[in-house]
């Protein structure tokens, strides 16, 4: 499946609290283990910049996040018709 990625300066990018990032890491982590994608010590982090916080992988914005886990969703999606 082909989207849009999320780009850093997409203003919905602003409502995202650490709560909401805490979930979306939970997701990544469930989601990318089978990958190989282990970033236990992620969090929310502590860092805004220009009013959106960043996620504490090497200080990414939230839109990465919400890339790779479109990304990990799609690939879900496709083992199921592969079976």
């Amino acid at each position: 499946m082909t989207r849009e990625p999320v780009a850093p300066d997409d203003p919905r990018m602003r409502d995202f609290t650490a709560a909401h990032i805490t979930v979306l890491l939970g997701e990544l982590h469930r989601r990318g283990l089978r990958y190989g994608l282990l970033w236990g010590s992620a969090s929310a982090g502590e860092t805004i910049l220009d009013g959106r916080l960043l996620v504490d992988f090497g200080n990414a914005p939230v839109s990465t996040l919400l890339n790779l886990l479109h990304l990990l969703r799609d690939l879900d999606r496709e083992s199921v018709w592969n079976r």
